[in-house]
């Protein structure tokens, strides 16, 4: 085994109670002060305060990026383009609790959206179903992205139509999948004899598109508005949180702005030498300059996190996958891929590539230090758990030495080691909120604009012909939408 590192003493930090160590990252202190010198010389600093102070960072689209406002529970003025955009968001948070309130009877809650109105609210359900004692009020919540039917028939079939209730979530109302989901789902309250106004009472809105909502028939007082400056990706924040509020109470989703809001502080305040997000940004930039790495993992060992990197997925590939920066030159670096699933599960799939594979792939190791239940076998599983995440970490950064080649394990994989102290709302919030900062940041190192996400919208203009072409069932050849190759697949869908 290797000696220890040389900045065992230095590599831990914390910020809100959530602890970072880099020991492993086989940064030594040296490497740390030039890292720290490229930050400043990429003006970090001044980065991070034009995010907070609603600075049109977003240059492509002419926006800031201000979803650390959606989460400033100390209501202090943020001020964009003159006006504080505090009374707003406060008045969203009043509404989300007075609906709470008035919510019985409801069996089950359908909320409709894909991507970014998808990912951040499925997460969150998904891990705080996990906490001891947890109240659920009662209600099913059925998440329904995907435009494939087998989603839709799985939902309907287990949902009660007349105890209901269906949450559209697009910031700009006009996404295909969810707006067909939408109507499928109406479709299947009127087949079960729900009547107009039962179905009017039971439809929800959360959009930045007030008036298409209106349009497709939601009733005023039952949109959430979100706003343009909050991208669809960091938009769990707002109303388009909802799900969170309704099953678990609207004190439980104040605790998940709060854990975000403190460690947006952190990241705002404190000295880039101290700063998490910053740290760990720094840390892949090393990686990528030192090792030329093309992907990174991200292994909670919590089962309640198994959503975790699928939500990171969409964060770091759809903010920073990009070839060219914001000066429109091309990038030296831009977003690694980025995959995961929760340990100890991950060790019985893809481990044998992140040991002994050809690749160096980084890795972020989540860990909470107290069980995730209050059954009697939890401190024991929860040792085992813990003992395999550490294990595993020591084991990627030593290697071993064998006669027999198939066993030598070659080390010198880096991986990071972020420790919650335990999983819930206000801790879910702010390990969401460290890797949102994290992301920008690299934005900024990389001066690529992490706010924008052009690239999503080629393949959809494409499609359009292509469902044309399919629609009509016959032959057809190349043109100018569709190539030869599509054309031929085309006509061996419709023969």
């Amino acid at each position: 085994m290797s000696s220890r590192p040389e900045n065992i003493d230095t590599s831990t930090h914390t910020a809100v109670d959530v602890v970072l160590d880099t020991a492993y990252q086989n940064i030594n202190a040296a490497q740390w002060v030039e890292l720290f010198t490229f930050a400043r010389k990429s003006k970090l600093e001044g980065f991070i305060a034009d995010l907070f102070a609603g600075k049109h960072i977003n240059l492509s689209e002419d926006r800031p990026a201000l979803h650390s406002a959606l989460r400033n529970l100390s209501k202090s003025p943020v001020m964009l383009d003159g006006k504080d955009v505090m009374p707003a968001v406060t008045e969203v948070w009043r509404r989300i609790e007075a609906l709470c309130n008035k919510w019985v009877g409801v069996t089950d809650v359908i909320h409709i959206g894909i991507g970014g109105s998808d990912f951040g609210p499925r997460l969150a359900i998904e891990a705080l179903a996990h906490v001891p004692g947890i109240e659920s009020r009662g209600m099913r919540m059925h998440f329904l992205a995907n435009i494939d039917t087998a989603e839709l028939a799985r939902i309907l079939d287990r949902a009660q139509p007349n105890s209901t209730r269906v949450v559209i979530v697009s910031k700009s109302f006009t996404t295909l999948e969810t707006t067909m989901n939408a109507k499928a789902v109406l479709a299947w309250l009127k087949a079960n004899d729900c009547t107009k106004s039962q179905i009017t009472n039971s439809l929800f809105a959360v959009t930045a598109n007030v008036p298409a909502a209106r349009e497709f028939g939601v009733e005023e007082d039952n949109i959430y508005p979100f706003w343009d400056w909050v991208g669809g990706r960091y938009s769990v924040w707002s109303a388009v949180g909802l799900p969170i509020a309704l099953q678990y109470g609207f004190k439980t989703f104040e605790e998940f702005l709060s854990g975000a809001h403190a460690m947006d502080l952190h990241f705002k305040n404190a000295p880039l030498e101290q700063n998490l997000p910053v740290i760990m940004a720094l840390a892949l930039l090393h990686q990528q300059e030192t090792l030329g790495i093309k992907a990174y993992a991200a292994i909670p060992y919590a089962d309640a996190l198994d959503w975790f990197p699928k939500w990171l997925q969409q964060l770091d590939m759809e903010s920073n996958g990009k070839s060219i920066d914001r000066d429109g030159k091309p990038v030296k670096h831009s977003s690694p891929v980025v995959f995961g699933s929760a340990g100890s599960n991950a060790q019985h799939s893809y481990f044998q590539l992140l040991h002994q594979g050809s690749d160096i792939v980084p890795i972020d190791f989540i860990a909470v230090s107290k069980p995730m239940s209050d059954r009697p076998e939890a401190v024991a599983h929860h040792r085992i758990l813990l003992s395999n995440c550490l294990a595993q970490a020591q084991a990627l950064a030593h290697g071993k030495a064998a006669d027999n080649p198939n066993d030598v394990y070659p080390g010198n994989r880096p991986s990071n080691l972020l420790l919650l102290p335990e999983l819930n709302a206000f801790y879910l919030g702010a390990l969401l909120a460290l890797y949102e900062n994290r992301a920008a940041s690299l934005g900024a190192l990389w001066n690529i604009n992490s706010f924008d996400q052009p690239g999503v919208e080629y393949g959809k203009v494409l499609a359009k012909p292509i469902e044309k072409a399919l629609l009509t069932g016959s032959p057809i050849e190349a043109n100018d939408s569709i190539d030869a190759v599509t054309a031929a697949r085309i006509n061996l869908l419709n023969s």
